[in-house]
């Protein structure tokens, strides 16, 4: 018998001996109901580990009890760019950003706004398909009342009662949803007022869902935290107060607003924040932004970076030569999206 032959039929021997020991193997995982395969690369989503979230002094914990800080990013208007409301996107942000959050900015004044002639169909399908792809990432999400231009948030109440008290309708039973009722109100719009708003629209949700967080904007484009903690709305839970930043504008004198909130037990959520000035164009501070980030960490507070576009403006975190819109490369991202990206 050549050499060749008996190599050939030993490894035949051996290849038949490794196929009824993996048949074997396969038999007992069927009966014991073990996996066949095991999931060595998977781990556990946001939502699987933590669950659903609540307010708890100025802190959020997880279903354990444990202070969850979440990494968020915010979309820019989804009336302007819907196309990154995609799955691919969300995935990419959690699996190599550490993202956990994604806001939903809806505008309701600006260019085909809910309120000034948008499609609202079209603008619920976008935000429903948002809050399905988070939902199936186990990741937050955050639908965002995005009033700008508007102001006092007062002016389209009827329609934000209307809007909200639909999400929470549909969204009742779902663990992963945050309500963010006004963005920015600003035009000197006093608290007095924004608390009225928020009042009625924190009614109309509560009278379908009982316990996702609710998130309620502040005076002065979502910066007076500390006004708001001397008199914070009543009789509700799971209700947090937002805090907008723009690094290269806003420094040690906001960061003493918000830690003076905190300090009279105030529970804030900085919904947006970016590390340009606050036109959201201009010059881009790493050194403040890094400073905000420690300052956030160590007082346990949640935050969300704007935004997930290519306009060309400095706190776009994708260029504006970039044409992907989703499983985003080292070379779509601008600087501020590769310093967002390295943020741990």
């Amino acid at each position: 018998m050549k050499k060749g032959t008996l190599q050939r039929k030993s490894k035949s021997g051996r290849y038949t001996i490794l196929k009824k020991i993996m048949v074997s193997i396969l038999i007992c995982c069927l009966l014991l109901q073990l996996p066949v395969f095991p999931a060595y690369a998977v781990s556990s989503t946001p939502l699987q580990t933590n669950g659903q979230l609540k307010v708890k002094g100025t802190k959020i914990v997880n279903s354990s009890g444990k202070t969850v800080i979440l990494k968020g990013v915010s979309t820019h208007g989804i009336n302007w760019f819907p196309q990154y409301v995609n799955k691919s996107a969300f995935k990419t942000l959690r699996d190599q950003w550490g993202v956990n959050c994604i806001r939903l900015a809806m505008y309701t004044e600006e260019y085909n706004g809910y309120c000034s002639g948008g499609n609202q169909s079209e603008l619920k399908k976008i935000i429903d398909n948002g809050v399905k792809y988070a939902t199936e990432l186990g990741m937050y999400v955050i639908i965002d009342w995005h009033i700008l231009s508007d102001g006092n948030p007062k002016k389209n109440q009827k329609q934000a009662v209307a809007f909200f008290k639909e999400m929470a309708k549909k969204y009742k039973n779902q663990k992963n949803i945050f309500y963010e009722i006004c963005n920015e109100p600003n035009g000197n719009t006093s608290w007095k007022t924004i608390k009225s708003y928020a009042t009625a629209v924190i009614k109309a949700i509560r009278a379908y869902d009982k316990k996702n967080i609710i998130l309620v904007g502040t005076p002065t484009w979502s910066q007076d935290v500390d006004i708001v903690a001397d008199n914070p709305i009543t009789g509700y839970s799971n209700i947090m107060y937002t805090f907008h930043f723009y690094a290269a504008t806003h420094k040690d004198y906001y960061r003493t607003k918000v830690q003076n909130a905190i300090n009279k037990g105030l529970p804030v959520f900085v919904s947006e924040f970016g590390i340009s000035e606050s036109s959201g164009n201009g010059s881009i501070d790493k050194k403040e932004a890094n400073t905000w980030i420690q300052f956030l960490k160590k007082n346990k507070i949640s935050y969300v970076c704007w935004d997930l576009s290519n306009k060309n403006e400095s706190c776009s975190l994708l260029k504006s030569s970039s044409t992907r819109t989703g499983n985003f490369k080292t070379s779509d991202l601008s600087v501020a999206g590769k310093w967002y990206k390295s943020v741990k």
